[in-house]
């Protein structure tokens, strides 16, 4: 058992504090070799979903025509265990399981316990709200992408108090996106 797991949330956001366009548009979103996405993804074991969120990328599968790279980086995804938060009834299976969000914090910590490496907070935006509020989340890393959609959905709503956050580090990619990383005080 490792109470030493984090969790993380990773997300690409645009300029204006967007985490998708107005109809759940990602085409916006630059991934680039620089950005070394797989290092991210051999530092987690787990990755916890809301439900609407992994209905869309849960069991997400890339065409045979996208690149290699693609292909390799969805497999080492679904390579992780995957928690689901939700109020539908659904059964477990593989390495997925679906879990009542009655008691979150416990719930969380439990999931954190059983992980050897750090776990990804994947989204969507309601149960990020959740995790803050909880103060559940461990490190924001947000990629923020040189893009004004002007709509969408926002990385932030529902936030009523005040979260101060240390900075860790700054990275800057060619393409233009900037990662910011800071952990809670």
């Amino acid at each position: 058992m490792n109470n030493n797991s984090k969790i993380i949330l990773d997300l690409a956001v645009t300029l204006d504090g967007f985490i998708e366009g107005p109809n759940g548009e990602i085409d916006w979103c630059i991934m680039e070799p620089e950005m070394n996405f797989t290092a991210f993804l051999n530092q987690i074991d787990a990755i916890i979903y809301g439900r609407k969120s992994y209905d869309l990328w849960g069991s997400y599968t890339p065409d045979d025509e996208q690149e290699n790279d693609d292909q390799l980086m969805w497999q080492l995804i679904h390579s992780k265990n995957k928690y689901v938060f939700t109020n539908q009834t659904r059964s477990n299976h593989d390495q997925t399981q679906f879990i009542k969000p009655k008691d979150m914090y416990t719930t969380v910590n439990d999931i954190k316990t059983q992980q050897q490496k750090d776990i990804w907070l994947y989204g969507g935006s309601e149960l990020i709200t959740s995790f803050i509020k909880h103060d559940l989340i461990d490190e924001y890393r947000l990629s923020i992408h040189p893009v004004v959609l002007g709509t969408g959905k926002p990385l932030f709503e529902n936030i009523h108090k005040q979260l101060n956050l240390s900075h860790v580090q700054t990275n800057t990619f060619k393409s233009g996106v900037v990662q910011l990383i800071y952990s809670k005080d």
